[in-house]
């Protein structure tokens, strides 16, 4: 009964959440999205060409920022926890189809599903954090550090995971519907402990409105801008480091899952040391550019690699995300300290630079892939990558 009350009647009475189950919800998410999104090209690659599959991620990331503009008037209707249990629902069908694969326009269409919704369940859980943090910005490195420290730890263990479910007869669907039922988990756990949750009245989002706010404010512009080049990155690790170790240097799954396991490990152990040395040492904007500076230099340096060693992989793939994790916690430092919860529009201008840069990075490594041989593309995003460091030193620092 309290159920039903919940969704369909307006006599919800309100309690607060705790930390914990935001930080659980986090883990448990991370860990569903990173068991696939390795896989995801290899994967695709069984449906349509290798040169194409960049076109599926496009779509759906033209997807996923359509509905980003939605987001505001779906929370003032339905608020924050009725959004992320229909996302995830959504997410968890998604996956279903794309592990069936009935056909190729049917497993292209759950993809672009999926990449459109997935996403904005970040958003969901940057309302619960924004809502908790409230205004003890002095501690938003630190609990950002956490957050984000915790969601890297499900993902470093996700590609042990996917590397072991995929196995050597390259069983991608095993992966998909594990993924499925990991949602079913997270929405068990939103409606028995986050149900309660008191929603802000949110700001309306438009592109105007997106443009003018951001633009005002040069700090706001310049850590857009430094994100946008950190999911630029990411798109690219996702849809072309995996493509390339399988496809051309000849990788098994659980070799490559291993690589990138080693990788991941490097979130774990630096973002919450780098959250809590931005909100009590040195601020974000030094460890920003050096995070940029060994970003795009071991970038570039994937070129170089066309051996199947696995050490040297390791050690480059740690050192790309060395770099990323240092980019990663200063950038969501820095932001949300500017922002408060119901700065839904901010919030979503934040995070629309996650698909904005999965188009732009699908749609470049389209062309790239047309006019260079494979390995040269990583040289491409190295160049872009440094560029970083420029926009982390025009920052106002906060300490």
């Amino acid at each position: 009964m309290d159920f039903y009350r919940y969704f369909f009647a307006d006599d919800r009475e309100y309690r607060p959440i705790s930390f914990y189950f935001v930080y659980l919800v986090a883990i448990i998410f991370s860990f569903q999205v990173v068991l696939t999104a390795y896989i995801g090209t290899s994967y695709l690659s069984n449906f349509i060409a290798d040169s194409t599959v960049g076109l599926v991620f496009a779509v759906g990331s033209l997807g996923a920022i359509a509905l980003t503009f939605f987001m505001t008037d779906l929370l003032n209707r339905f608020g924050n926890v009725n959004t992320i249990i229909a996302f995830t629902v959504l997410t968890s069908l998604s996956l279903v189809f794309i592990g069936l694969g009935f056909d190729t326009t049917s497993t292209i269409l759950a993809f672009i599903l999926f990449l459109a919704v997935s996403p904005q369940i970040y958003f969901n859980l940057d309302i619960f954090m924004e809502a908790l943090i409230d205004d003890n910005e002095s501690s938003t490195g630190s609990k950002r550090g956490i957050i984000l420290t915790i969601m890297s730890f499900a993902s470093f263990l996700s590609p042990f995971a996917a590397g072991y479910l995929v196995g050597t007869d390259n069983n991608f669907p095993a992966v998909y519907f594990v993924s499925a039922l990991i949602g079913l988990l997270i929405i068990a756990i939103v409606i028995a402990k986050l149900r309660f949750f008191n929603d802000p009245k949110y700001i309306p989002t438009t592109i105007n409105g997106l443009l003018h706010t951001s633009l005002k404010n040069p700090n706001i512009k310049l850590v857009i801008a430094a994100q946008f080049l950190l999911q630029l990155f990411y798109a690219w690790v996702v849809m072309y480091v995996p493509l390339y170790m399988a496809n051309e240097i000849g990788m098994s799954w659980d070799v490559i899952g291993n690589i990138i396991a080693v990788g991941l490990f490097a979130f774990v152990i630096i973002e919450y040391p780098a959250g809590w040395l931005a909100d009590n040492k040195i601020g974000e904007t030094e460890m920003m550019a050096t995070g940029f500076f060994i970003l795009a230099a071991s970038t570039a340096l994937i070129s170089t690699f066309d051996a199947d060693h696995i050490l040297p992989w390791m050690m480059l793939t740690f050192a790309t995300r060395i770099g990323a994790s240092l980019v990663e916690v200063t950038a969501e430092s820095y932001f949300f300290k500017q922002v408060k919860a119901n700065d839904s529009n901010l919030i979503s201008f934040f995070r629309l630079a996650r698909p904005v840069a999965n188009l732009f990075g699908a749609l470049l490594g389209v062309i790239c892939l047309l006019y260079l041989p494979f390995q040269y593309i990583f040289i491409v995003l190295g160049i872009i990558l440094f560029s970083g460091v420029f926009i982390a030193s025009h920052l106002v620092d906060t300490k």
